[in-house]
Order: C-alpha cells, then sequence, then structure tokens
C-alpha cells in the first residue's frame, strides 16, 4: 500500500538542501514564498555549498539530506535545483527513519532519481514540483499548486493540448518525472513499477534523436505496453541538428506510442517551464482525454 506523508499544516519547519547542482543565484526569493505560507524554513548546508559543480561534495550533500530525513521536525525536504549529481548519492541514504516518519520530498528534473527511489522502494509518495530556484520565474498558478498539494488541498488541472492526443478516461497510480533519469534508474533498485501506471514524462535540453531512444528503450523493456494512462508534458529547448531529424519531439512519442489503446495528451504543464504544476508521485489520479482538452484530477 502507498504511504501518504502527512500533509503540512502553518508552522511546520521545511527544509531546503541541494541534491545535485550548486545554485547560481540567492533563493531568498523562494524563502520567503514558502515563509509567507506559514512555514519555518531551514536552510541545509549544502544550499550554498560548492565543489566544482556541485552543491559541495557527496559526502556533503548526502550528509545534509540523511540530517534532514532523519530530523522528527523536518516534515519536507525540497531540493534548490536540479542538475545533475543526485544519483552520486542515492545508495549513500539510509531511509530507516522516514520510512518509519514520511515526510514530504520535493523536486523535479534530477531529483527525479530521489522521487523514482522513494516510490520504488519505500512505496511512498513525493512531489514532482517547482523548486527554490525556479521561484522567480514560476507561475502563480504552478506555485499555488505546491502550496494546495503540501497543505493536503485536492486539485483539478485543465488543460488544452496544442498536438492532437488520444481520447480515454482512466483513473490509477501516478509516476513519472524527467525522461533521462527514469531511463538512467532502469535495472536498479531504483526502477518504479510502470505496470497499470499513469505515467508523466518531461525533458529539456535534448535532440529529437535522445527522445526517440529513450522512449523506444522503455518500449523495449516494456514499460509501455501495460499503462493505464500517458501525460506527456514539455520537452522544450530542443537541440538544434545539421540535419534535422524528421520529427517533433510530439510526433516521435507519439510514432511509438500509437500501437496502444490507453489515452495520451501532450503539451501538459509539467515539467522545466514556468508553469511546472505540481505532480505528486504516487497518487490516485483520474485522467480524462478529449483531442485537444484535458482533465487531470486528484482522487
Amino acid at each position: 500500500m502507498i504511504k501518504q506523508p502527512p500533509y503540512l499544516k502553518k508552522g511546520d519547519k521545511i527544509a531546503i538542501v541541494c541534491a545535485a547542482k550548486k545554485l547560481p543565484k540567492p533563493i531568498d526569493y523562494a524563502i520567503s514564498v514558502l515563509k509567507s505560507w506559514g512555514l519555518d524554513v531551514i536552510i541545509g548546508r549544502s544550499v550554498y555549498a560548492e565543489a566544482h559543480q556541485f552543491a559541495g561534495d557527496d559526502a556533503l550533500r548526502a550528509a545534509d539530506i540523511q540530517f534532514f530525513l532523519d530530523d522528527p521536525e523536518i516534515k519536507a525536504i525540497i531540493s534548490g535545483r536540479g542538475g545533475y549529481g543526485t544519483v552520486r548519492i542515492i545508495d549513500e541514504l539510509d531511509f530507516t527513519h522516514f520510512k518509519e516518519n514520511p515526510k514530504w520530498v520535493i523536486g523535479f528534473s534530477d531529483i527525479t532519481v530521489l522521487l523514482s527511489h522513494i516510490f520504488a522502494e519505500l512505496q511512498i509518495q513525493s512531489m514532482h514540483a517547482q523548486m527554490p530556484y525556479t521561484f522567480e520565474e514560476a507561475t502563480t498558478e504552478s506555485l499555488v499548486s505546491l502550496q494546495k498539494a503540501l497543505f493536503g488541498e485536492k486539485q483539478v488541472f485543465q488543460h488544452q493540448s496544442g498536438f492532437n492526443n488520444r481520447a480515454g478516461h482512466c483513473r490509477g497510480l501516478l509516476i513519472g518525472g524527467n525522461l533521462t533519469l527514469l531511463c538512467m534508474v532502469q535495472g536498479s533498485v531504483s526502477e518504479m513499477d510502470f505496470d497499470n501506471k499513469i505515467l508523466f514524462l518531461e525533458d529539456v535540453g535534448e535532440h529529437e534523436f535522445s527522445i526517440d531512444r529513450m522512449m523506444r528503450m522503455l518500449k523495449r523493456a516494456g514499460k509501455l505496453a501495460k499503462l493505464k494512462g500517458l501525460i506527456i508534458g514539455a520537452f522544450n529547448e530542443i537541440e538544434i541538428e545539421k540535419i534535422p531529424f524528421g520529427q517533433s519531439a510530439d510526433e516521435v512519442i507519439w510514432d511509438i506510442v500509437k500501437e496502444y489503446d490507453y489515452p495520451v495528451c501532450f503539451n501538459f504543464p509539467s515539467g522545466h517551464i514556468d508553469n511546472n504544476l505540481t505532480m505528486v508521485v504516487g497518487a490516485e489520479v483520474e485522467l480524462k482525454v478529449e483531442i485537444n482538452n484535458v482533465e487531470f484530477k486528484y482522487i
């Protein structure tokens, strides 16, 4: 059975850590936003640490996250940013206390490693959502979606797709995250079970051929055949090639999943975009898809 961490209430403590890359700018704005929600914000040692590209060396980042995983006063942990580096420390973390006293872990992009591990190994929910590094550019809607998710308010997202969807209606557990990182953890203990799930995917800065390659990897591994539904988020900042690949990211993905019969929606507001809505990994959701309209509902 999937465990749901306790929702937050005013006065609760939320810790900010950096599991991967170092922050290139202060996050004072994000701290002020979190405080405006009535939260007590605790800054981890990794937040302003530096070791080449990373927010401190592997040992420091792992120890910082471990401290807050074990601290019973901390009710949520949000990663300051993504980048690269979470996979370097995931196997150093001890989730014994966390499993007994779950708390919300929040982030996206490279933090998909952590979210996937928490679902796969511990069967605990987490949040794919805006991070302090992205708060200043984030839409009000996306930040409100995080606030409501943290405080336990059920949400419904309405969306219009620019690329034709495959219509359908499904209900099930939500999994997903960054396509690159989901592929990277395949074959490890951090690999989620895709069967009978509603999967959401996003990515940034990839070539069309790379998206094609990763999606075909998932298909050949049997990950796409037994889904209940598929939500395609933002695939933006596509790398331009001298010789065009011949298909857009959406066309690539559609070509790979068109043989299945589950609902598929495109251009959903999730990923490396300003309107990165909060997706609760492990939550039960309902997805209603029409050719261009989508309703996504937490149950």
